[in-house]
C-alpha cells in the first residue's frame, strides 16, 4: 500500500510539492489515471493531482459499459470501433472481477426495419474481436433470455456480447497500479494556473483543498487531462460540446434481468438500455447538450426522467414501472469534441491530443479506450523529453494479481474474484483487515462491509461522499443513498478516518444535502 493513501499521507504533500517531476498530470479521471500508469511503468517520475475526488467527474458517472462501440460502425467510425474492441478484449483478459462480460438482447418486432444492417454490423464486430457467435434468436429462444419484454408482434431478437465495469473502481485500480510503479496521486489538490517562462510551461500553481495553502510545482511536462473541463487552464485545444448522460438505478427485483436489454426509444429512435449492475438494474442513457455551469455537479432533469421511464414502460409494459421504483439517479457530462452535428447523439467519440512547449492536452475519448488515449498522449510527451525513448507499445493493462492467502475458504470464488478485480494486490490486505461479519455482503448490493473499512483506511477518503459514491457505490444502490446504514458505517469507518463526532455529523449532513440535490428524483425542471 502506498503511504500517500494512508489517513496521514497528506503530511507528505509539502515534500512532494518541492520535488521536480518529469510529468505533472492534472485530472483524476480515467484519462489522467491511464496516463499516470503508462508514464510510471515506463520510468517517468509522475504526479497526478485532482481538484476534487478521484473519478469525481465523468469517470464515476458513465454508463459503466466497456463496449466496442457497435453504434459507431453505423456512422462509419471503423477505426474507433476497432480500437474499442481491442481495448475491451484486453480489459476482459487483464481485469477479471472488475471488467466482466455482459450479454445484450435487442427485441425485434414484425415490421421493424434494420435487422439485416444490425446483423451485418455484428458480423464486423465479431471479426474485429476474433469471435464468431450466433446473433439471431427466434421468439421462444429470445424470451428465455429476456422474459419480460413486450411480446405483441415479437418476431425474435438479436443478441451480442459486450462488457461492463464499476467505472470509479476502474479509476482507483489504475491509480493503484501507477502508484505501485512509483507514481504519486493526490485528490483535493487543484491546479490554479500554469507556470510559464520564455513561452514554455514549467509546471503549475497548485492549491491544497484540504489543509489550504498553495505551491508552485515544477514539471518538465504538464498534461491537461481534465476531460469535460479541458482548456480552462490554457484556453486552447479543440472546442468541446459537453453532453449530459443521465441514468436511473432500480432494485434488481423490480426489473429482473440476466441480459442487458436494448431498445430504440419510441419517441426518437435513440438506443436505451437496462442491465444488471452491482446488485441493481441500471437504466440509461440520455445524450443532451449540457447547458448548466460546469462548476456545478450535473443532475438529471424531469424531462430526462420521464424519457427513460417511457422507454421502460414501452419495453416492459407488464411490469408497470414508474418513478416510485427508482432508487437513485445520476448524471455525467461527456467530454465530446464538437463536430457540428445537429443531433448530439451523432457526435463522434474520438479523442484529440495537442501540445505546446511544456504542455500536452487531451480532449474527448471514451472510458473503454483510456489506455490507447494514454499512449497517444505520451507520444507527445516523448517529443518533449529527448532523453526518454520508450517505444510506447501496449503492455498488459494490469499485472496479474496473486490469490489472497489461505484462510478465506468461507468466501465464494465469485466474491474473491470481485475483490481482486476491484482492489488488485490489496485484496489480501483488505480481507485481513476485515472485522467480525464484515465479509458479508450488504443487502441489495454486491459490496462487502470490509470494503468500507479498507476504503476508509487506505483509499484517500476525505469526505463521506467519497466513501459512498465512489469508493463504494452504496449511495446509488440503496434507498435514500444508504442513510439507513450510516450507524453501522460510522462504527466501522469513523475510527479508520480519525474523524471526531463533530466532523462525522457534519459529513453526514453534507452528504444528505448532496444526495438530495443530485441523486434523488428531480423535484423540479432544470435546464
Amino acid at each position: 500500500m502506498n503511504t500517500l493513501w494512508r489517513r496521514d499521507g497528506r503530511a507528505e504533500l509539502p515534500g512532494l510539492m518541492a520535488k521536480e517531476w518529469d510529468l505533472l498530470v492534472i485530472g483524476g479521471g480515467i484519462t489522467g489515471a491511464g496516463i499516470l500508469l503508462e508514464a510510471a511503468r515506463r520510468g517517468l517520475k509522475a504526479l497526478l493531482v485532482e481538484r476534487r475526488d478521484f473519478a469525481w467527474g465523468t469517470s464515476s458517472r458513465s454508463s459503466k459499459l466497456v463496449h466496442g462501440g457497435l453504434r459507431y460502425l453505423k456512422d462509419g467510425h471503423l477505426h474507433l470501433t476497432r480500437e474499442s474492441v481491442r481495448e475491451r478484449e484486453s480489459l476482459l483478459r487483464d481485469a477479471p472481477g472488475l471488467v466482466e462480460p455482459q450479454g445484450f438482447a435487442f427485441a425485434h418486432y414484425a415490421g421493424q426495419r434494420g435487422r439485416r444492417s444490425f446483423l451485418a454490423g455484428l458480423a464486423i464486430y465479431d471479426l474485429l474481436a476474433g469471435r464468431r457467435e450466433r446473433h439471431w434468436l427466434g421468439k421462444d429462444a429470445f424470451l428465455e433470455r429476456a422474459p419480460n419484454v413486450a411480446q405483441a408482434n415479437l418476431a425474435g431478437g438479436i443478441v451480442y456480447l459486450d462488457a461492463k465495469t464499476d467505472d470509479a473502481r476502474l479509476v482507483l485500480r489504475v491509480l493503484g497500479e501507477a502508484m505501485a510503479h512509483g507514481a504519486a496521486a493526490l485528490n483535493y489538490v487543484g491546479a490554479r494556473a500554469l507556470i510559464r517562462a520564455d513561452g514554455r510551461v514549467l509546471g503549475a500553481v497548485l492549491e491544497d483543498g484540504v489543509a489550504g495553502g498553495s505551491y508552485e510545482l515544477k514539471a518538465r511536462v504538464t498534461v491537461d487531462a481534465t476531460g469535460a473541463w479541458s482548456g480552462a487552464l490554457h484556453g486552447k485545444g479543440p472546442r468541446l460540446r459537453p453532453l449530459r448522460g443521465s441514468h436511473l438505478i432500480l432494485p434488481a427485483w423490480r426489473l429482473p434481468l440476466s441480459q442487458a436489454v436494448s431498445l430504440m426509444h419510441p419517441q426518437d429512435g435513440r438506443p436505451v438500455f437496462a442491465y444488471p449492475w452491482e446488485g441493481t438494474t441500471l437504466v440509461g442513457t440520455t445524450d443532451l447538450d449540457h447547458t448548466q455551469p460546469m462548476e456545478q455537479e450535473a443532475r438529471i432533469t424531469r424531462a430526462e426522467l420521464d424519457y427513460l421511464l417511457a422507454a421502460l414502460q414501452a419495453q416492459f409494459p407488464q411490469l408497470g414501472i414508474d418513478e416510485h421504483d427508482v432508487l437513485s439517479t445520476y448524471a455525467g457530462v461527456r467530454p465530446v469534441i464538437a463536430g457540428g452535428q445537429a443531433d448530439a447523439s451523432r457526435e463522434g467519440r474520438e479523442h484529440s491530443v495537442w501540445s505546446e512547449d511544456g504542455l500536452v492536452a487531451v480532449a474527448g475519448g471514451k472510458l473503454t479506450t483510456f489506455r490507447a488515449i494514454a499512449l497517444d498522449a505520451l507520444k507527445q510527451v516523448r517529443a518533449q523529453l529527448p532523453a526518454w525513448r520508450d517505444e510506447l507499445r501496449p503492455c498488459r493493462v494490469f499485472a496479474p494479481v496473486p490469490a489472497p492467502a489461505s484462510g478465506h475458504a468461507r468466501l465464494s470464488g465469485a466474491v474473491l474474484r470481485r475483490l481482486q478485480g476491484r482492489h488488485g494486490a490489496c485484496a489480501g490486505a483488505l480481507l485481513a483487515a476485515a472485522g467480525e461479519g464484515e465479509c458479508e455482503t450488504i443487502p441489495g448490493t454486491e459490496t462487502a462491509w470490509a470494503e468500507l473499512r479498507w476504503a476508509a483506511r487506505a483509499e484517500a477518503v476525505q469526505h463521506l461522499d467519497d466513501l459512498l459514491l465512489r469508493r463504494t457505490r452504496l449511495g446509488l444502490q440503496l434507498k435514500g443513498g444508504g442513510r439507513a446504514l450510516l450507524p453501522r458505517i460510522r462504527t466501522i469507518c469513523q475510527p479508520e478516518l480519525g474523524w471526531n463526532d463533530t466532523r462525522w455529523e457534519q459529513e453526514e449532513r453534507d452528504y444528505a444535502a448532496l444526495w438530495d440535490a443530485h441523486y434523488r428524483l428531480p423535484r423540479e425542471e432544470t435546464a
